[in-house]
């Protein structure tokens, strides 16, 4: 059996969740799938996945071969698409991570035009709160909303201005102390999320002083999802702090009141990252040239929404 054709069973099992589901991404009989797998077990020596009849999970060799697998077929393929120079026409599987909300609202109808545009490409979007690890887990193409730290990532800046809002409901804020200042948050009931701060909130420093305002809390509620902690702050539970356009609809119909504004940090931009690696297929090239305009286009009208949500009322 071929080991590259082998390795590409192995990382569609790892990326399908399954056996079954590398099959049918592959078009792969379940024989053909199992032969493959132990081919690649027997060469190695070691088992690559351990399996149950509910679960399938990769073991400590596995994780490592996977990882592998991942880099060689990336090089491959790159080695493809430079010697087929420009006459390569974007094709094969892309895969894309997002922020959920951003995900939905902004990428999501840029990926179905984009698969109109290039009828040969087939696109995996994971739409998770948190940053990948672009190589490990075999995205091609990330979008982030966030300051970059320096990394051997390629990174195109797609937009800015993207607010942090401190918001509640207005019922809640009619029932508890005013919010006048960052520190009045120590006395408030908070709603956090891990990518807002899960136990502390940092706000710039006050005019004249060089030093951060971190407020400390214990959450009232934590949850991991921006449309939960919008809902519960909208209900009245609490305190919450997400990007302007996650809540400017709610801001918007009153349900929600931006509060501190004068204290909200430097908007935030966003990019798309890439590994250099797959700039080099034709497919994540095409990507990136389709989508960059578009997002600059789509984030430049969240953010002239974000400049018109309502000022903040009184808080109390």
């Amino acid at each position: 059996m071929d080991r590259i054709e082998a390795m590409k069973v192995f990382v569609a099992a790892v990326d399908q969740g399954s056996l079954a589901g590398a099959g049918r991404a592959l078009k792969r009989s379940p024989a053909a799938v199992s032969r493959a797998i132990a081919f690649l077990e027997g060469h190695v020596g070691a088992p690559l996945l351990a399996r149950t009849t509910r679960a399938m999970r990769l073991t400590d060799a596995g994780e490592r071969y996977a990882e592998a697998s991942r880099r060689i077929l990336a090089e491959l393929e790159a080695a493809d698409s430079l010697a087929a120079g420009a006459q390569a026409a974007p094709q094969g599987i892309l895969t894309l991570s997002a922020p959920p909300v951003a995900g939905e609202t902004v990428l999501q109808p840029i990926v179905e035009a984009f698969l109109h545009a290039y009828p040969q490409v087939s696109l995996r979007l994971l739409l998770l709160d948190r940053h990948v690890a672009l190589v490990d887990e075999g995205v091609d193409v990330a979008l982030r909303i966030a300051e970059l730290p320096d990394s051997s990532l390629v990174a195109v800046k797609v937009g800015a201005e993207l607010r942090r809002v401190v918001v509640a409901s207005p019922a809640y804020l009619e029932a508890h102390p005013p919010i006048a200042r960052p520190a009045d948050l120590a006395g408030h009931r908070i709603i956090a999320m891990a990518n807002f701060g899960i136990d502390r909130w940092v706000f710039p420093p006050e005019p004249g002083s060089t030093a951060a305002r971190t407020v400390s809390f214990s959450p009232r509620l934590a949850v991991n999802t921006v449309s939960a902690a919008a809902a519960a702050a909208a209900a009245g539970l609490g305190v919450t702090r997400l990007y302007s356009f996650h809540v400017a609809d709610k801001v918007r119909d009153g349900a929600l009141r931006i509060v501190l504004a004068g204290d909200e940090p430097p908007p935030q931009p966003a990019h798309l990252v890439a590994q250099p690696a797959s700039l080099t297929t034709a497919r994540t090239r095409a990507f990136m040239d389709f989508a960059a305009p578009r997002l600059r286009a789509a984030f430049a009208r969240l953010a002239d929404e974000a400049l018109r949500l309502p000022a903040p009322g009184p808080a109390a």
